[in-house]
């Protein structure tokens, strides 16, 4: 009786065995549903057994195969890697590299610009006026003739449904595109970077792409995935945010219309998923481009893996399954046998390193790639300036002007959104903190309220101080909606749009305000980070920042990293082609070496410097650490919990050598959610130490008593907080 172990969607570190019916075709890979206890559950068969540690008259039986879907061999692989390597379990792993199982495949409205034949301009003449949907899309093609990308893209699920059925019967198709190749031409560094990239393939190497914000790094992608192509290969680009997509889309079709693309984000409905699963694992998508969950898609034909922007956080889960989207790349890329290119402006000190030592082939475009194209003049100006209001200070008010005089555009950037971030009584120093979390509430004005952005309590403004009783409570600080609130008094006439986490919350909201920017519908872009990351505007020739200095007062050890790769990235937003940038830095610390790199343009001589602190101070990257973070309601609870993990920590260090237990702290948010926090930190010079080190922990860990505290280990976190 053939045995399956299959990897079910649990929190248990083993897999599951079933037999397998006679008659029933399963091998690894297949996915499979099953029964567990009173739940009916899909999952991974990892490998066929003969022989069972259960008793077989207690094992249940394979309930289900679903039909022409499996996880393939180097994705089973790379499954059990980050089940390995992140310390989770094996069925969650696997969990992320199933399609939506309950959705059925939907048939998507490709991206781009359609219009109807003239067979549905004929069959479609004669449409029952009670079909007012289907009628009044039939009218917008009769008046526009076509309909582009942008309004495609805004129309609503029915009219899309309409419009598929429509494309089945011959009555819409997509409209051509003009011309067949790209039109930009490769300069010396990027014909450079290419051949280096092409002269890879069929083999494994890694790459960092060490591309200046506009440089054209993506033309450089799209160049080596044209060899890529020609051999009959698949290329997967990772990008860090869903954001960024739409963007990247257009561009790649435009500059290869015919070229088939798979989209994969969370910001998908489920049915468009499993479509772009299916395209992906039968070789139809010639490229798949998608967020961090994009690295488990099944490519059989996988020739080239990109990671744009791989220094952003964003490719880190923080929560689950907690494994990094980049090393994952670089981990599939090495067993596949391909190469995987590392894009970015401002390379992760992780990056910068291993190319340093070696271990990845450092490629340089240290020019923009638009000739006509400068780095932007950069201006540092006081922060707390007498004559600032609401933040902004002569300087920048005075920048803003001459764009709006010019008919340009701006970003005005802060890191915070809502009003302020605190509520502050003048009388006897109150502030508004949340009941549930070691954090202040932030202000919001549309709609008023006070709301806590790490647990999201939220609460009505109070009128009057609930300490004192007196009411002249003042907002401190500021946000995003007290930044668009100070320039709409300053600019009256100016078109301002805010994006931030709040204005963009709708599916299509984020696209809407990129298309007015496009066709220079808004003068001033106010925003976080959102806007720093990818983003080409032709026509915004000034970037001001406001509040990084909050950065250098963070306890996080890779705060001044990030803080550099923001500000650069931000910065490189301001000026392309023959328009002239100009960055406006509000700080009260000009000297201080993160703005002295950011006025050279000289990232480099940071990060260099940045190694050379983190290995005196033996932190990542050139230690290796985990962290194990606990939480519960009682904070003696989660005290004894971390005392009890700590002493089996420095029990087991003496088999393991080379493995520093530290004692447990307070999280940096010590209370969120209404749990209390702690957290561990485990350090090794050697990565093979701490991975021998980490098994075994975990095991000791599982087995202590008690289940009123959660806890979870993280292998490379992102940071100590």
């Amino acid at each position: 009786m053939p045995i399956a172990r299959v990897a079910l969607p649990v929190a248990a570190p083993t897999t599951f065995d079933y037999w397998i019916p006679q008659g029933l075709a399963v091998e690894a890979g297949a996915i499979v549903r099953v029964q567990l206890g009173t739940r009916r559950l899909a999952g991974v068969v990892t490998s066929i057994a003969t022989e069972s540690d259960v008793d077989r008259a207690k094992l249940a039986s394979v309930t289900d195969v679903m039909a022409g879907e499996r996880v393939p061999g180097d994705v089973l692989d790379l499954c059990a890697f980050v089940s390995s390597y992140y310390q989770e379990a094996m069925g969650l792993a696997c969990a992320l590299a199933l399609p939506p199982l309950q959705a059925r495949a939907a048939s998507r409205v490709p991206r781009g610009a359609y219009a109807l034949t003239d067979e549905g301009t004929r069959a479609l003449a004669s449409l029952s006026p009670r079909s007012a949907t289907a009628c009044g899309l039939r009218d917008r093609f009769i008046r526009d003739g076509a309909l582009d990308a942008a309004a495609i893209g805004a129309l609503t699920q029915h009219e899309r449904t309409v419009l598929r059925e429509w494309r089945r019967l011959g009555f819409a198709a997509l409209v051509p595109a003009q011309g067949s190749r790209p039109s930009f031409t490769l300069n010396a560094a990027q014909q450079s970077a290419t051949a280096d990239i092409v002269g890879a393939l069929g083999g494994y190497a890694a790459f960092m792409l060490n591309g200046i914000t506009g440089s054209g790094k993506t033309d450089v992608y799209l160049a080596a995935a044209d060899a890529v192509l020609a051999r009959g290969g698949q290329v997967l680009m990772l990008v860090p945010e869903i954001n960024l997509t739409p963007q990247l889309v257009d561009r790649v079709r435009g500059a290869r219309p015919g070229l088939r693309v798979a989209l994969m984000h969370s910001g998908l409905a489920a049915g468009e998923r499993r479509h772009a699963w299916g395209a992906a694992a039968s070789g139809e998508a010639q490229l798949v481009l998608g967020t961090r969950l994009a690295v488990f898609a099944p490519m059989p034909s996988l020739g080239l893996i990109v990671v744009d922007e791989e220094h952003d956080a964003s490719y880190k889960q923080q929560d689950n399954v907690r494994y990094h989207a980049r090393d994952a790349a670089i981990w599939r890329a090495h067993r596949r046998g391909v190469p995987v290119v590392l894009g970015s402006a401002t390379p992760s000190l992780e990056t910068w390193l291993a190319a340093r030592e070696g271990r990845y082939r450092r490629l340089d475009l240290p020019e923009r790639a638009d000739v006509r194209a400068q780095l932007p003049a950069v201006h540092l100006s006081p922060h707390r300036a007498a004559s600032a209001h609401d933040g902004i200070g002569d300087a920048l008010r005075a920048a803003i002007a001459i764009r709006l005089d010019r008919g340009e555009q701006s970003l005005v950037f802060v890191n915070r959104r809502g009003y302020a971030p605190s509520l502050v009584c003048a009388a006897c120093k109150w502030e508004s903190e949340c009941r549930r979390c070691s954090a202040r509430l932030t202000v919001h004005r549309t709609p008023p309220s006070l709301r806590c952005h790490h647990c999201g309590h939220e609460e009505r403004v109070p009128r009057a101080c609930p300490s004192c009783g007196n009411v002249d409570l003042l907002p401190l600080g500021l946000g995003t909606q007290r930044l668009e609130a100070s320039l709409a008094t300053a600019f009256p006439r100016a078109r301002i749009a805010r994006v931030d986490r709040d204005s963009t919350r709708g599916r299509h909201a984020f696209a809407s305000v990129r298309d007015k920017v496009e066709a220079n519908a808004i003068d001033i872009l106010v925003g976080t980070q959102m806007l720093a990351k990818g983003h080409d505007f032709p026509r915004l020739t000034l970037v001001g920042i406001l509040g990084g200095d909050n950065a250098l007062y963070s306890a996080d050890f890779r705060a001044t990293e990030r803080l550099a790769a923001l500000l650069v990235q931000v910065a490189g937003r301001a000026g392309r082609a023959g328009s002239p940038g100009e960055v406006v830095v509000q700080t009260d610390f000009p000297d201080h070496p993160v703005y002295r790199a950011l006025l050279s343009h000289d990232y480099a001589q940071l990060a260099d410097a940045l190694v050379l602190e983190r290995n005196a101070a033996g932190l990542p990257p050139c230690t290796h650490a985990a962290l194990l973070s606990a939480e519960a309601h009682v904070r003696e609870d989660v005290d004894a919990f971390m005392q009890s993990a700590h002493a089996i920590g420095v029990e087991l260090r003496a088999a393991h050598g080379d493995v520093e237990v530290f004692s447990p702290v307070a999280a940096l948010l010590a209370r969120r959610a209404g749990y209390e926090r702690s957290q561990l930190v485990v350090q090794s010079p050697r990565r093979a130490a701490l991975q021998r080190f980490l098994p075994a922990w975990r095991e000791r860990i599982a087995a202590l008593p008690g289940r009123r505290t959660r806890w979870a280990i993280d292998v490379d976190p992102a940071g100590f907080g």
